[in-house]
């Protein structure tokens, strides 16, 4: 006998089943339509994988937020795919030519579309041109796959309405994604809240009709060279113009002559070809490339995981740099607004170390600081701006700030708050994200960033030093911060937002002793610009505990950071390490006992 709980559960498959297959019958893509077709006589045949697999990809919806969209290619309203894309477009378009009507852009509105070389990337891009024109948006087209800081130039260089990126930046190969910026007031930065909700709405409503029945057009510019050669040419005459000059020749850049090699990895991205061209418009040293990844490759067939941060991603650059002698690795994702640098170890074991997100924004931030005071020197103005980080990286830039009289500001995460940090000169994130030069581009730029720190080592090496001596210059002037990761990976998402919520209902008064000095919930109101669920606790000792759960990965990350300002370089740092050691124990010894709760 089938009892009511059964019927039911019936039905609910075959409702759908029915939405797939009206879904593949819409689909104009020949892959995800078979994929979808697939999907469904699986399902018939009733087995539970094939079930939850229909249900994963066709039970909700790609969620559009301020990082746009981002998930993996396939079938289905949950994957990244040409029906997703043309929905997402048309919604985009109806919220741009509502904020035309509105007086809020030009009438009509406009926009800038990139991509980059992942699997579909161009596809979309064409899609996303195709329907935006048909809605009536003049559209200007990148030529070919490109950085994303590009497409975040573009944006102002062109003066446009808005701009798509489409890319997954340093995301596992399967995966894409539709990254969203606004020009106007927002002045080429990714969207915030509620721009992302009112976005969103609309992508729902363009979602409940027919795809097919979306207007398409082929009457869009297709951009020559000319976006490319103002980025470079930008680009490089600001690093050249806050390079130091020679105190014996003051006409001559300091450390020009000197010889530097450098192995460079693209990650199979699309940095390569403009890299090159603004280190050499910057009189940079030539790099050396790792061959195997010098070229876009969407199956990135060199690494499981196309991101700088992850073990093992550099192991080909190492080895390069190894052939070559390599004073440093300089190393892009695959959409180049990511830098990773490593250097020769001074430990006696050989190899090289890369820098942490956190040691190179100190190092980015505070050379930052010093070019805008020789500008304001040189013109006899008074020093002002604001140096920036998210509210998770180390609070060395801080103690930057203070040393030289400039505004500080923590924010949010992503560069989207970063970028709009009133006077901003210098802004970073601890995951390899660094914002150089925000005159240019408002969002995170690996090949800036990477072009001030080659001419940052190379100045180095001209008299006689090495990055491991600036850090403990910084250790001796600003004291030296220490920061490390607790990641706790659980089943879900939900579950990382459970064991956020349990640490929440049941705060703690220390850490392995040493007393909580302050606790704050970014979630109360007016704790921070946007409500967000992160857990902030400073300790008596002057260490800082941050929990939150992660936005894309079913993990809770934990950011440690301890400080010590006793003694020598080196002394600061064994003490800030020994803290930092002590507190990394606590902290799992503490989330051991909540999840055992």
């Amino acid at each position: 006998m089938v009892g009511p709980d059964s019927k039911a559960a019936a039905a609910a498959v075959a409702a759908r089943v029915a939405e797939a297959e009206a879904w593949a019958d819409a689909d104009p893509d020949p892959i995800t339509r078979a994929e979808a077709r697939n999907l469904v006589a699986r399902a018939r045949s009733g087995t539970a994988e094939a079930i939850a697999e229909l249900e994963d990809a066709f039970g909700s919806r790609l969620a559009f937020g301020t990082a746009g969209l981002r998930g993996e290619l396939g079938a289905g309203p949950r994957r990244m795919n040409r029906v997703v894309v043309s929905q997402t477009s048309a919604g985009f378009a109806a919220f741009l030519l509502e904020r035309a009507a509105r007086g809020e852009t030009s009438n009509p509105p406009s926009i800038v579309i990139g991509y980059d070389g992942r699997v579909n990337s161009d596809v979309f891009a064409r899609d996303a041109a195709e329907i935006m024109a048909g809605a009536g948006v003049q559209v200007h087209l990148l030529p070919e796959p490109g950085p994303t800081p590009l497409t975040a130039f573009a944006v102002r260089h062109l003066g446009v309405s808005a701009g798509v990126m489409v890319t997954a930046s340093h995301n596992p190969p399967r995966d894409n994604g539709y990254k969203v910026y606004l020009g106007d007031a927002d002045a080429g930065s990714q969207i915030i809240p509620p721009i992302d909700g009112m976005i969103a709405e609309r992508i729902e409503a363009a979602a409940r009709g027919p795809v097919g029945e979306l207007p398409r057009s082929t009457h869009y510019v297709v951009l020559g060279n000319a976006v490319a050669d103002a980025y470079v040419a930008e680009t490089a005459a600001a690093v050249v113009a806050g390079l130091p000059v020679d105190a014996e020749r003051p006409d001559v850049v300091l450390g020009r002559d000197t010889e530097l090699k450098i192995a460079y990895t693209a990650m199979h991205g699309v940095g390569a070809d403009i890299a090159r061209r603004v280190f050499a418009s910057c009189g940079l040293p030539s790099v050396t490339a790792v061959a195997a990844q010098d070229r876009p490759d969407g199956a990135f067939p060199t690494v499981d995981f196309p991101n700088p941060e992850e073990p093992g991603a550099l192991d080909l650059a190492e080895r390069t740099a190894a052939e070559i002698g390599a004073d440093l690795i300089v190393a892009h994702d695959p959409d180049a607004d990511r830098l990773a640098i490593a250097i020769p170890r001074t430990d006696g074991g050989g190899g090289y170390r890369r820098l942490t997100g956190n040691e190179l924004g100190l190092l980015l931030g505070w050379r930052a600081a010093e070019r805008a005071r020789v500008r304001a020197s040189c013109s006899g103005e008074r020093l002002t701006g604001a140096l920036a980080c998210t509210i998770v990286s180390s609070p060395a830039l801080r103690a930057v700030a203070d040393d030289y009289g400039l505004d500080y500001s923590e924010t949010l995460s992503g560069f989207k708050w970063v970028s709009r940090v009133p006077g901003l000169l210098f802004g970073f994130e601890e995951a390899l994200g660094y914002l150089t030069h925000p005159e240019i581009v408002r969002d995170k730029d690996g090949i800036s960033a990477s072009a001030d720190a080659i001419a940052m080592v190379r100045e180095l090496r001209a008299a006689g030093r090495s990055v491991q001596d600036l850090l403990d210059d910084a250790s001796e002037r600003f004291g030296h911060f220490s920061s490390s990761q607790v990641t706790v990976r659980l089943d879900s998402m939900p579950a990382a937002s459970a064991l956020a919520a349990a640490i929440r209902a049941d705060p703690p008064a220390d850490f392995g002793g040493v007393a909580v000095a302050s606790a704050r919930d970014l979630l109360d109101p007016g704790a921070a610009a946007v409500a967000a669920d992160v857990l902030r606790y400073d300790l008596a000792d002057g260490s800082r505990v941050m929990i939150r759960p992660s936005g894309t990965e079913p993990k809770l990350k934990v950011y440690l950071d301890t400080f010590s300002a006793e003694g020598t370089a080196a002394e600061r740092r064994a003490a800030a390490e020994s803290a930092l050691g002590a507190l990394e124990a606590a902290v799992r010894a503490r989330l051991d006992a909540y999840q055992g709760a």
